[in-house]
């Protein structure tokens, strides 16, 4: 499958994009960006065969199948519809846009236009998340009673995209979304009310650090705290009654080394005398890809569609409200 990509970001030019290269069942054919020159620099050392210097002229290449959109927050609910439009298919960078009622706009442009748009949510192709998600479910750590996360970096650049607050800055877009989509992965459940605690940097108006709590009901809890100026860390506890998991670098993990994750029994004091599963070296932006393009040929089923990226849209919102708030905020439907 012929893809295009959108953007000369960050994320697509240093991790995605050369990991999708390293697949089979797929060509990076084009990029595009707002400044020609530099698009042609980028596309020279990724070896990429075309250069636009517009989004509109990669759109209208008639050999570009699929389109991956890593632009800032704000572009990507506007740019994965005219990707749409133009019979592309679509794997748009998370968050999938600024709010629900923006991301709601997707579902009558992909019905419309017959194609998918998926949100990139590369961990829940790599194989720590799939077993640990494969424990939980065959009742080997218990009933699960809580999912605890942290994601944190320190970025204080206000010249950088997750700093201006007019174009979707702030944690809770940027890495919040993980806290949020790792729960719902493994419990395959949905919370119903949230309630949470958000600081702003006074410069820049974006929120710093997020902590949360989410209610499944029956029990089930999960919590987080995201950051963008604490020291940088992530990890994932799920709890169950008879046991616990313990994913080591769950949304980071690096490609060329093997991932770890840690399962104990109820009784075991530490994590020292847990067991360790490591899994084969692998490239979840390349998993991403595979699964993506299989899903656009029509050779997969849509696991993921619009509406699921829509519902964790809904808890996001349902968190900023309640940090408005001060009080536990429901989910809405």
């Amino acid at each position: 499958m012929k893809w295009g990509v959108i953007s000369t970001a960050k994320i697509g030019t240093e991790k995605v994009i050369p990991a999708m290269q390293e697949s089979d069942k797929l060509e990076i054919l084009a990029i595009a960006g707002r400044d020609l020159g530099k698009t042609r620099e980028v596309a020279e050392n990724l070896r990429i065969p075309r250069a636009y210097g517009s989004y509109e002229e990669l759109l209208a290449d008639p050999s570009i199948e699929a389109v991956y959109n890593p632009l800032p927050n704000h572009l990507h609910v506007e740019w994965t519809i005219k990707a749409l439009e133009a019979g592309k298919h679509v794997l748009c960078e998370k968050p999938i846009g600024l709010d629900t009622e923006d991301a709601k706009r997707l579902i009558a442009a992909r019905d419309k236009s017959g194609k998918q748009v998926l949100e990139a949510f590369m961990v829940r192709h790599h194989p720590q998340w799939l077993e640990a998600r494969k424990i939980v479910e065959s009742g080997q750590i218990g009933d699960i009673t809580t999912v605890q996360t942290i994601f944190t970096y320190f970025n204080a650049d206000p010249n950088n995209v997750r700093n201006k607050k007019d174009i979707g800055g702030g944690g809770l877009l940027d890495i919040g979304c993980y806290c949020i989509v790792g729960p719902r992965f493994v419990t395959g459940r949905e919370p119903v009310r949230v309630v949470s605690l958000m600081d702003k940097d006074p410069k820049f108006g974006t929120d710093r650090l997020v902590s949360g709590m989410l209610d499944f009901g029956s029990g089930l809890q999960a919590s987080f705290v995201c950051g963008t100026q604490s020291a940088a860390v992530q990890r994932v506890h799920i709890l169950g009654t008879e046991g616990r998991i313990e994913i080591i670098m769950p949304f980071n993990p690096i490609p060329e080394n093997p991932a770890i994750i840690r399962v104990a029994g109820q009784k075991q004091p530490g994590f020292d005398e847990a067991r360790e599963i490591k899994f084969p070296l692998c490239n979840h932006y390349t998993l991403q890809g595979d699964a993506a393009t299989a899903i656009f040929k029509g050779e997969s089923p849509v696991d993921y569609p619009i509406e699921d990226a829509i519902m964790n849209m809904q808890i996001l919102d349902a968190l900023t409200r309640s940090a408005k708030t001060g009080s536990w905020e429901m989910v809405k439907a």
